[in-house]
């Protein structure tokens, strides 16, 4: 049985469709990118990557023509550009096949799929959806800021989702233990860990000797936890110590920064292209990923590739790459204090650093990169 999948977006779908093409499982890949973007997609025969962008694109586009102040709009469209899509595709679903979908893109798709004898898997990139929305309610509220919730529409498609799904894919430990907490059989749920570009990230440069460098790559957000990273930042002890942040900075974290007092050492880069990341790794002492909730962050082992030690949380899918102590450090969620001692270990320590860095890199060639993230899959789909 061959595949069909569906992504509003990029995430780690392309790459699972690389390793379905390579197994010669699959049909096709759905999304709601536009061509033109889709261009670097190496490994997907063109004809392979099917489109459906005239909600996705505009609405990824938004903020360039003001709209994205409007939270309601963003809402509307947000729900119209998923489920649109996932309509679009049951509608062309001709013959049976094993459907992958992004959680919340395969309600109405996976349903044909069924009974056209085929199978339903959703794909959950994150934790339970309203595991996920309880936890940054929690967050939200912490740091005094509104939090609007996640739309009720697409929690309750999700959970429709988990419901008919013939199995569940998830990323980590962390995910799947979401899921079993929120009452879902463990027998439905399977864990692919999410591989690293073993290609494009490697070490190419070496951390500067004359100051501590702390590395950032992610969005800036409370559900990324930066206000932790901040707060252990600031109180490390050290005059040459920089704090390098690449990434967008989400709108309610901008208000809370500008009401703290400013921090030395912290320059915000913005964001910055896929070739320039390997050397932002290579050169950093470390690579800090404090996140309250997220299934796999795919950073963490581009970091490890590169060399570069990962402090990371408990919540970030950091024990499904690597061990405590070994490669880096996991420290629970919300706490800063736990962050500076393990800032301050590597600054102190650089034999310590430099014993991190080279088993960081043999742990991510142990992984077997995206290859057995697509060994996993294959596996799973032959079963059916």
């Amino acid at each position: 049985m061959h595949v069909t999948q569906i992504s509003l977006g990029r995430f780690h779908h392309f790459h699972l469709a690389r390793q379905m093409e390579r197994n010669g499982l699959l049909t096709c890949i759905w999304t709601g990118y536009p061509s033109l973007k889709l261009r670097d997609e190496e490994g997907i025969p063109k004809g392979k990557i099917r489109t459906f962008p005239w909600l996705h694109t505009p609405y990824m586009a938004r903020g360039r023509f003001g709209l994205a102040k409007w939270l309601w709009l963003t809402r509307e469209w947000s729900w119209l550009a998923q489920d649109t899509l996932d309509r679009h595709v049951a509608a062309h679903l001709k013959q049976a096949t094993a459907l992958i979908a992004l959680s919340g893109s395969g309600l109405h798709s996976g349903a044909v799929a069924q009974r056209q004898g085929g199978y339903h898997i959703c794909d959950r990139g994150s934790s339970h959806i309203r595991f996920q929305d309880r936890i940054l309610r929690e967050e939200y509220a912490r740091f005094g800021v509104p939090f609007p919730g996640i739309d009720p529409r697409i929690i309750a498609k999700e959970e429709a989702e988990y419901q008919q799904a013939d199995f569940i894919t998830v990323p980590s430990e962390f995910v799947k233990k979401s899921f079993i907490e929120m009452g879902v059989p463990v027998g439905k749920l399977v864990k692919m860990v999410y591989g690293a570009r073993l290609d494009r990230f490697k070490q190419v440069g070496e951390p500067p000797k004359d100051r501590f460098r702390v590395l950032w790559v992610g969005s800036v957000s409370l559900r990324k936890g930066f206000l932790d990273l901040l707060e252990a930042f600031a109180s490390l002890k050290s005059p040459n110590k920089e704090l390098l942040v690449v990434g967008s900075v989400e709108p309610e974290m901008k208000s809370l920064l500008k009401r703290r007092r400013k921090v030395e050492g912290v320059c915000f880069r913005g964001t910055v292209s896929n070739q320039e990341l390997p050397m932002l790794y290579s050169t950093a002492h470390v690579f800090v990923l404090p996140s309250i909730e997220e299934g796999l962050s795919m950073v963490q082992g581009e970091a490890l590739a590169c060399g570069c030690p990962v402090i990371a949380s408990t919540n970030t899918g950091a024990e499904d790459l690597f061990s405590d102590r070994v490669e880096g450090y996991i420290v629970p969620i919300r706490a800063p204090e736990k962050l500076r001692e393990r800032l301050e270990q590597l600054l102190e320590d650089n034999q310590l650093r430099l014993e991190m860095s080279e088993a960081a890199k043999l742990r991510v060639k142990a992984l077997g990169g995206w290859n057995s993230y697509g060994n996993s899959f294959t596996h799973l789909i032959k079963s059916l």
